[in-house]
């Protein structure tokens, strides 16, 4: 069913992982999807691997200079976008005694001020009956050792859902969230994890997954693509957990 058919879409982050995924997902929907990415071969062949209803800007998350060019990049493409995907994003580990400026400033850069100054630029694209929908994280829901930073810029973007909804309501612009438990991507290829670390992590993650498997990111892209549906016009303002019921549900 082609019910994305003549809309535009803008995913952010859209080289690996869930973007790609959903980007796949709108694409076989009908939709015309723009992805951006940090690097111009890893975009290129992504879009490839896309057909040709994809397109590709390069542009940082972290780097004001690319958000603020971002409206005008894509202006170049459409006039309008129909679904913002803000999904550009990583995390960054390290305990409270060990949490450093550094830290603090790029995981605000790219989680909160991408997140804000992204939705503020594409704006002007949007019109009434359009949607944005941000990445939230289970990591909002439950205290775990060496992500006090991570955790704080995700509630961030968790405060964004609701502010941003009030904001745009009058515009018939509706802000929604998904937020990722476990998800089975290239996540941590950013991190500042050591393979060992990263894999005793996994385990402890995959024993509290009641389903008992890592989710995949088009298990998160039919989430999104959900949100951005006729189908979810009613909701506004809320985030949809995609989580495989960690850590609410206990086994």
């Amino acid at each position: 069913m082609q019910r994305f058919k003549n809309k535009h879409v803008l995913i952010t982050g859209g080289t690996s992982g869930i973007g790609k995924a959903t980007a796949q997902e709108f694409i076989d929907h009908g939709a015309q999807v723009i992805i951006t990415g940090r690097f111009q071969d890893t975009l290129e062949k992504t879009v490839h691997e896309l057909g040709p209803n994809a397109r590709g800007i390069v542009s940082d998350a972290g780097k004001m200079a690319d958000l603020f060019a971002l409206e005008g990049s894509v202006a170049a493409i459409t006039p309008k976008i129909d679904v913002l995907y803000v999904n550009a994003g990583f995390g960054k580990y390290a305990s409270l005694e060990n949490v450093d400026e550094a830290h603090i400033d790029e995981m605000v850069n790219v989680l909160v001020k991408g997140t804000l100054f992204t939705v503020q630029q594409v704006l002007p694209l949007m019109t009434a009956g359009s949607s944005v929908i941000l990445n939230t994280s289970i990591v909002t829901e439950v205290g775990m050792p060496d992500s006090s930073v991570y955790s704080a810029c995700k509630a961030a973007v968790q405060s964004f859902v609701k502010t941003f909804a009030s904001e745009l309501s009058p515009k018939g612009i509706r802000v929604n969230a998904v937020s990722p438990g476990p998800i089975a991507t290239n996540y941590f290829d950013r991190s500042n994890l050591s393979e060992e670390q990263v894999e005793a992590l996994a385990g402890d993650v995959l024993a509290q997954v009641p389903l008992a498997r890592f989710g995949e990111p088009s298990e998160v892209a039919k989430a999104v693509s959900f949100l951005a549906s006729d189908d979810a016009f009613f909701i506004h303002g809320t985030e949809i957990f995609v989580d495989g019921g960690f850590p609410k549900v206990r086994v």
